[in-house]
This record gives structure tokens, C-alpha cells and sequence, in this order.
């Protein structure tokens, strides 16, 4: 690969993996919204076009000029927040994702990454579970599901090669969302005392430069028509997680579990692995989550003062 697409490339793992990309001399074509290119690197490798996901065909003729090889499509509206849960806002980016793959096969690039995640198991265990009654955060999963769905049968149609992605739980520098780590690592920094479920539920969390390397090798070394999971191969259930970050950073703080109630559902912890991943594009993750949380919180420490 020299030459990538990446959409959503000023976000938080949109930013990372075109880093990642440029560090293994690969060119980037990045996109986002119009003036969302703070976090994009400048350089002469980098080409930064403006987009909006609604008007996707407006920059066809454009991308096709660069000729790019694969096409990461990370761009998505609602990840957190009321638009989470937000149904018409969620199918519109199913429509989106759809568009982006036949924008993809139009360009002329050889294979499409999309973006998925964890949440696509969740929301099948939670609505296909007799009687449950899933909240409307599985919106987001439903969303990625269908995506998954859509963008595998219109791949056939168009004799496009598809890779999908499904992403654990990502964090680490540059992540400024309400999410877990972040907003557990930013009550630590403000004196606060953290309250969670009681933590049962089987988790993983992969730190973000280990998340782009495996989009990068998932691009580079994937198999046509097949998912990858990335995570740290180290599920275990959220609670030792959470006292593995008291124990990295707040060894003196209490923390409150069985407070917050829990909602979802546990997902045997066979959903969460990555050997498939590993064997197939040789990825595995480095950075083990005690190092990654100080990364984090010495990031986080240094924004917050």
C-alpha cells in the first residue's frame, strides 16, 4: 500500500491511524468536515480535502484524481450523546457507509475497511434475547451492524474487496469523549469519587496506537469478505479493569461499584477473540493497559491544568 483514503481523519482514531499510515510511508488522503483539520499532521504526504457525509459524491471527482488504493472509512455522526440513541440519525449513517463504499469502487481503490464494532455483538445478544428490552444506545450498534450487513452484499455486487474492522473499547491520548477510561481517569483528576456497575461484565480495552496498527495491518494483510476483531486478547470482566486502573494511578481512592446500574448484556468473553486478527494480519497488541492508562493520565493531567 502507498496510498490510503482515511474519512473521519480528524477524530480521535481518524487522527491516529493517519500518523500510523505516514509513519510505514504511506500517503494520506484525509477527509472531514470543513475547518475538522487540527489534528490532521501537515506535511507533504498529507492531502486534507473537506467533506460532509451527507453530500458524499460532491468530492468523487476529486478523491479519483489520487488514485488511492484502500479507502479507511471511519466517518460516523452520533458516537456518543443523545444521537447515540437517535434511530433516524443512526440509519442515516448506514445510508452513509453504503455510499462510501460504491464512492470507494468509483475511485478505483482495491479494497474498503470499515469501521465496526463490539457493540454489533452486544446489540444482537440484546435484542435477539427473548424479553429483554434493549435501550436506545443500541441504535449505534444496530447502525453498525446493518452497515456491516449492507456494505458486505453491495461489496459482491461490485466486485470490491471488503475488510471490516470491529473495534473493542479504544482509548488513550487524544480521546475527549464522556467514555469509561476517559471519564474515570477525569474524576480521578478532579478530586471525585468514581462509581460504576458491579462489573461483571466481561470487557476489553485496546490502547489507540496498538487500534490504528491493526487497521493498518487489517488493510495491509486482510482477508477479502472477513471481520477482525481488535482488542488486547486480555478480556476479563470490566471490574478487574477498573481496579487495575486504581491501582496504576489512584492507589489512595476509593471507587464505588454496584451504584450505577447495569443495563446491557455480558458477552462471553470467547466473543472477545483476536486470534483470528493475529493469524491472519499478524497483528498483536503491545502496549499492556497499566502503561496505557499512565499514558493516558499523563496526557490528561496536562490538558486539565
Amino acid at each position: 500500500m502507498k496510498k490510503a483514503l482515511v474519512t473521519g481523519a480528524n477524530g480521535f482514531i481518524g487522527s491516529a491511524l493517519v500518523k500510523e499510515l505516514l509513519a510505514n510511508g504511506i500517503e494520506v488522503i484525509a477527509l472531514d468536515r470543513d475547518g475538522c483539520n487540527g489534528n490532521i499532521p501537515t506535511c507533504d504526504t498529507v492531502t486534507f480535502i473537506p467533506f460532509d457525509l451527507s453530500s458524499l459524491s460532491d468530492v468523487t471527482p476529486i478523491l479519483a484524481e489520487y488514485k488511492p488504493e484502500i479507502y479507511y472509512h471511519l466517518a460516523w455522526f452520533g458516537m456518543n450523546g443523545a444521537a447515540r440513541g437517535d434511530a433516524a440519525i443512526q440509519m442515516k449513517n448506514v445510508e452513509w457507509t453504503v455510499e462510501a463504499l460504491r464512492q470507494s469502487a468509483e475511485i478505483g481503490c482495491r479494497r474498503f475497511v470499515g469501521a465496526g464494532s463490539i457493540m454489533e455483538y452486544e446489540t444482537q445478544a440484546a435484542v435477539f434475547s427473548q424479553g429483554n428490552r434493549p435501550g436506545s444506545a443500541y441504535s449505534y450498534g444496530a447502525a453498525k451492524l446493518a452497515a456491516h450487513t449492507f456494505c458486505t452484499v453491495e461489496a459482491q455486487k461490485l466486485g470490491m474487496d471488503i475488510v471490516w474492522a470491529e473495534i473493542t473499547n479504544a482509548y488513550g491520548i487524544g480521546e475527549n469523549t464522556p467514555r469509561l477510561i476517559n471519564s474515570t481517569l477525569r474524576k480521578i483528576i478532579a478530586g471525585e469519587t468514581p462509581e460504576f456497575t458491579s462489573g461483571i461484565q466481561n470487557y476489553d480495552f485496546v490502547y489507540i496506537d496498538d487500534t490504528v496498527r491493526a487497521f493498518r495491518l487489517i488493510g495491509e494483510n486482510g482477508k477479502p469478505f472477513c471481520h477482525y476483531l481488535i482488542g488486547s486478547s486480555e478480556a476479563k470482566p470490566l471490574k478487574e479493569f477498573i481496579l487495575e486502573i486504581r491501582k496504576t494511578v489512584a492507589p489512595e481512592r476509593e471507587f464505588i461499584f454496584g451504584n450505577v446500574p447495569f443495563t446491557g448484556v455480558n458477552l462471553p468473553l470467547e466473543t472477545f477473540d483476536c486470534s483470528l486478527t493475529e493469524k491472519d494480519t499478524g497483528f498483536k497488541a503491545e502496549i499492556a493497559f497499566e502503561e496505557g492508562i499512565r499514558r493516558t493520565m499523563d496526557w490528561l493531567k496536562q490538558i486539565t491544568q
